[in-house]
């Protein structure tokens, strides 16, 4: 079969109508990770899963075993057509006689051992979002929302349909074993075939643990082929599986009954004793070393022998083989790309909304900021030199408040959400545009917000120019600022693997945004080449647009100094202390806006190389 990255299947595979069952059959598979470069330069290839064979029919659940570093989670993900980047697949891996290829997103179904989801929404409310990714966009809303219902009833949900899933502030929330049937339901509602579940019995108590597992058992009943990778299982839920696939070292020990595991490992001198828990009794024998004996050499034995007793079974079928000949089974119609844009974007808004330190204690921090420090300025703006002072400190205010705190505030917006991202990115439910874009998108009210109640406060309380178009000016201004600093802010949060890493490179780069605003410094006595850094200063560029639009048409400033101090006496003198020029008012504007899409694009370009690794 080669690398999966040679697979060219199509992706728009799912079932619309119930389907006759999948057939999983893999043969001589061996999967390869990427280990460190040789001494050519070359990247080594370390082998994880050693000639696997087998097959699971329609109506089965299967269990993977084994010990820590058997190989379970890679054979799992290589069958599931779900590998993490630097792995490399080789052998043949069919289903419905059919190769694997990106369309097993839409046949199956894979639910991860750890429960990722955003804890603000209610149950209803993801399970809505993810009906509207998944499904058929044919499919009409009652018959989606009536879908929805019948699934959370099929797994026990239906009583907590408006629970916050994980916001425990705000009152109940779900236990652990309700959010691992959540993400079980989540996978249900597209009538998947094929279900992969790893370790979905891991943090739950045992009764959580058995009544899972029966679900799982009812959905065979159903005809769905199930796999699942499961860590000491008690005897109970072993006896519950149709199938066990044992590992031992990236090797098949054994697969086949549990009864027929207990048989094979018996003819090999290892008899399970009597009210033992089987499953412990196998992996302890695949975990045992005798004395004198290499590590993992009884584990090696027993998968020779294993392998020998099937030697002239490798090349048969299984039984009620299913062959694939009609795909239009399978076909979907995926949501529109506006669609998807829009339940993204909705979904983003109840978190910000929800979500008090994002939206609530922010507004609550502005007003009072602005307060503080309009009372500060209140009675000492006037048109004389010591006014002059004044009004330029007003303006830096006005733009180090709307730059720094969001700059600094957007740096663990995408580290933050970064696991359920790339989990939703995987299983395809939309791409890194479409997740960046409504990230922006849903901040846009509260850039707009904040700034404009920030601005207004201080303006009037400074008693700055009192003109309408200065009052409207200012405010838009200041409002690209705050959008130009979060994009800035999103870009650092992007580039760097952690939020300190981010802050550590971002503080000297704030460093030169405030000497190159030119409220500290003439901005052409910086010499060649610091001086480049002026150009992708939005503080530099709303300065002067705020300034010009504050002195614009002054020329009658009062000269109060007592001593014989040079007085300024109009405004082209203002903007020539600065090295402002008033011609450069809309280029200021065009500066803003730029830099707002370079750092989107350059956020976005960044964020879409990185899920590449994933």
């Amino acid at each position: 079969m080669g690398e999966y990255s040679e697979i060219t299947e199509m992706d728009d595979i799912q079932c619309t109508k119930p389907c006759s069952g999948a057939t999983l059959i893999w043969r001589n598979v061996n999967v390869y990770t990427k280990d460190k470069k040789n001494g050519r330069g070359k990247m080594n290839l370390k082998q994880i899963i050693n000639n696997s064979t087998g097959f699971i029919q329609p109506g089965t659940l299967m269990a993977v075993m084994g010990s820590s570093g058997a190989g379970k989670t890679t054979l799992f993900s290589a069958l599931a057509f779900r590998n993490m980047a630097g792995t490399v697949v080789k052998g043949e891996i069919l289903v419905n006689n059919r190769p694997v290829g990106p369309f097993m997103h839409r046949l199956s179904g894979f639910v991860h051992q750890e429960d990722i989801f955003d804890g603000t929404l209610t149950v209803l409310e993801h399970m809505t979002f993810i009906a509207n990714l998944k499904l058929d966009k044919r499919i009409s809303r009652q018959k989606k929302s009536s879908l929805v219902n019948s699934t959370l009833g099929r797994v026990g949900l239906l009583h907590c349909v408006n629970t916050r899933i994980g916001d425990t502030d705000k009152g109940k929330a779900l236990s652990g074993g309700e959010k691992k049937r959540l993400s079980f339901a989540a996978e249900l509602l597209t009538n998947p075939v094929l279900l992969f579940c790893d370790e979905p019995t891991t943090g739950l108590d045992a009764y959580s643990a058995q009544q899972l597992v029966s679900i799982l058992v009812r959905l065979t009943k159903q005809g769905t082929t199930i796999m699942c990778t499961i860590h000491q299982p008690s005897s109970q839920i072993f006896s519950m599986f149709h199938k066990l696939l044992l590992l031992a070292d990236g090797r098949v020990s054994f697969i086949g009954t549990p009864d027929g595991a207990i048989s094979f490992f018996s003819l090999n001198g290892y008899q399970c004793p009597a009210a033992f828990n089987p499953a412990d009794f196998l992996i302890g024998v695949l975990s045992k070393t005798e004395p004198g004996q290499e590590p993992n050499n009884i584990a090696h034995q027993l998968c020779d022998a294993f392998e020998a007793s099937r030697k002239d079974q490798v090349n048969e079928r299984p039984n009620g083989f299913v062959i694939d000949e009609d795909n239009k089974q399978y076909e979907i119609q995926k949501p529109l790309w506006i669609f998807t844009v829009y339940w993204l974007i909705y979904r983003n808004f109840l978190i910000v909304a929800r979500d008090p330190s994002i939206q609530k204690l922010r507004i609550v921090q502005k007003i009072a900021i602005a307060i503080m420090a309009g009372l500060c300025f209140y009675g000492s703006v006037s048109l004389d030199q010591y006014g002059i002072q004044s009004v330029q400190g007003a303006l830096f205010i006005l733009i180090s408040e709307n730059t720094f705190a969001p700059m600094y505030s957007a740096l663990s917006l995408f580290p933050r959400r970064d696991p359920l991202f790339i989990r939703e990115r995987q299983a395809g439910l939309y791409n890194t545009l479409q997740y960046y874009i409504t990230n922006v998108a849903a901040l846009i009210p509260s850039l707009i917000v904040e700034p404009f109640i920030f601005t207004i406060i201080l303006y009037f309380l400074a008693e700055l120019r009192p003109t309408f178009y200065a009052i409207f000016i200012t405010s838009i201004v200041t409002i690209i600022v705050m959008n130009v600093a979060t994009a800035c802010g999103c870009f650092f949060s992007i580039a760097f693997n952690s939020v300190d890493m981010a802050i550590g490179f971002l503080v000297p780069f704030d460093v030169s945004l405030m000497i190159t605003s030119g409220v500290f410094i003439k901005l052409n006595s910086i010499p060649y080449p610091l001086n480049v850094i002026k150009y992708v200063s939005w503080m530099k560029y709303a300065n002067e647009a705020m300034t010009i639009v504050q002195w614009e048409g002054v020329t009658n400033i009062t000269c109060n100094f007592e001593a014989q101090l040079p007085c300024i006496g109009s405004a082209e003198e203002i903007y020539s202390q600065f090295d402002f020029t008033e011609d450069d008012f809309y280029t200021d504007f065009y500066a803003l806006a730029a830099l707002y899409l370079a750092f989107n694009i350059l956020a976005f370009l960044l964020l879409w190389l990185r899920v590449r690794k994933h």
